[in-house]
């Protein structure tokens, strides 16, 4: 089993950008999909973006299509999340997550890392 640690979050400008990193522990994380997810304050928590674990198939919320990027290296163990363009609604915490292929759900998760978009 993997675990994940997530920074680069902080503050940043309507139409800036920030770049998040998921740090994965364990010589297996290459045969995970990895995911990034957010929840705003009182919302439920969302799907922003996912990648395969051969970096073969990546998916986007729509909100983000267009601005965000997810990208891996599993030879670094790390999945990133370059967010271009940002706005005021993209403020909440950020999850990295990851599941076997196989799995239905994403069900190691890491603890979160806030970004706050100001306008």
């Amino acid at each position: 089993q993997v675990q994940l640690v997530e920074s680069g979050g902080g503050l940043v400008q309507a139409g800036g950008s920030l770049s998040l990193s998921c740090a994965a522990s364990g010589r297996t994380f290459s045969y995970y999909r990895v995911g990034w997810f957010r929840q705003a304050p009182g919302k439920s928590r969302d799907f922003v973006a996912d990648i395969s674990w051969d970096d073969e198939s990546t998916r986007y919320a729509d909100s983000v299509k267009g601005r965000f990027t997810i990208s891996r290296d599993n030879a670094k163990n790390t999945v990133s999340l370059q967010m271009n363009n940002l706005k005021p609604e993209d403020t909440a915490v950020y999850f990295c997550a990851a599941k076997l292929s196989y799995k239905f759900r994403y069900d190691v998760w890491g603890q979160g890392t806030q970004v706050t978009v100001s306008s």
